[in-house]
């Protein structure tokens, strides 16, 4: 069981790491750092779009509109935090 629970906590690091990315690549593709007329560039958006949308998306529909400022990204990594420190201090200690 601690291996399942380890998994899941790596899953989620990993998840919390793409959250981040995300954020990144929205500022970078917002300033025109990077163009996404490029394929790499376009590939790898998609794929991040694709990983955190369908979790950020309900996020969105529930925040209030701020204008220009999303904090769905934040929301959703301290669900991600909440989940794992969950798991660590109250779950994890009890299995054996």
């Amino acid at each position: 069981m601690r291996a399942i629970l380890d998994v899941v906590l790596i899953v989620l690091q990993i998840y919390s790491w793409v959250v981040i990315a995300a954020v990144v690549l929205s500022w970078l593709i917002a300033f025109n750092i990077i163009n996404m007329r490029n394929d790499f560039v376009a590939m790898i958006a998609n794929a991040v779009y694709q990983l955190t949308e369908p979790l950020m998306g309900p996020i969105r529909r529930y925040m209030p509109n701020l204008g220009g400022l999303d904090l769905s990204p934040l929301v959703l990594l301290l669900g991600v935090f909440l989940i794992q420190r969950i798991i660590v201090y109250y779950i994890y200690p009890s299995v054996f």
